[in-house]
């Protein structure tokens, strides 16, 4: 795949960028673009291509259930209630309230100390705490730029209904499962997808719980951010990222 990738030209159009239906070469064309006008308009192929594969993928549904009920198999409609889980759902999504369906304890209170500490994470107390923390968070909000639905801001709310940690693991592993199709009213299985995948993928440790995640208001920065770092660290070891300086 890299020797596709570098035979592209380093100045295309945008029809020619169009023309491109591999994710992963426009994943790479954009982490090599250093100039502003080219990586803007490579984002903007990468944005029509996951597009043009979320209307394929919504397309074929519709089609599948029209199937099923000329067939007489789906009645009273639930066929369609129990798969409508496409992307269009993550656009009617409160910025930053709880997420629906979440379980809730009292209005305005925080997540109970039995909650807090299951995650057992560590403190994260160093010299240059802050600036390696912006780093890494400046890192995560350039690999998720072209990602549908993804305001990555802090280590803490901007992760709560998981589509933040599906779409970093996707950026690595776009074959692993399809993004188009996450639910962020579904948090759980979205924490659950991506830990699973980037443990399976990139050998990082589940430092994470999806049950706990979900039973607080919003994540814990320092338990964020100990995950991220380790997951930064794996891609590192297996060449996915290169670096001389790690966050």
């Amino acid at each position: 795949m890299e020797s596709k990738t570098d035979a592209v030209p380093a100045s295309m159009t945008s029809e020619e960028l169009a023309a491109i239906e591999d994710e992963e070469v426009l994943n790479k064309m954009l982490d090599k673009a250093t100039d502003f006008e080219e990586r803007r308009v490579i984002r903007a192929s990468l944005r029509d291509l996951l597009k043009k594969k979320r209307d394929k993928r919504e397309q074929d549904r519709g089609s599948r259930q029209q199937d099923l009920r000329q067939q007489g198999l789906s009645k009273g409609g639930t066929t369609g209630g129990a798969v409508s889980i496409g992307r269009a759902s993550m656009n009617q999504l409160p910025p930053t309230n709880k997420p629906p369906g979440q379980p809730s304890a009292s209005a305005g209170s925080k997540a109970s100390p039995d909650v807090a500490s299951a995650q057992k994470c560590p403190p994260a107390v160093a010299p240059n705490l802050k600036n390696v923390k912006q780093m890494l968070l400046d890192w995560c909000r350039a690999k998720t730029e072209p990602y549908e639905g993804v305001d990555i801001h802090n280590f803490s709310s901007s992760w709560k209904d998981g589509i933040a940690f599906c779409a970093l693991v996707h950026r690595f592993f776009p074959d692993a499962f399809e993004y188009s199709i996450l639910n962020p009213n579904k948090p759980r299985e979205n924490f659950q997808l991506a830990f699973n995948t980037a443990e399976r993928l990139a050998g990082c440790p589940p430092l994470l719980d999806a049950d706990d995640l979900v039973r607080m208001n919003e994540p814990d920065w320092k338990c964020v951010y100990t995950y991220i770092q380790e997951f930064y660290r794996c891609l590192v070891e297996k060449g996915l990222v290169k670096t001389k300086k790690r966050p």
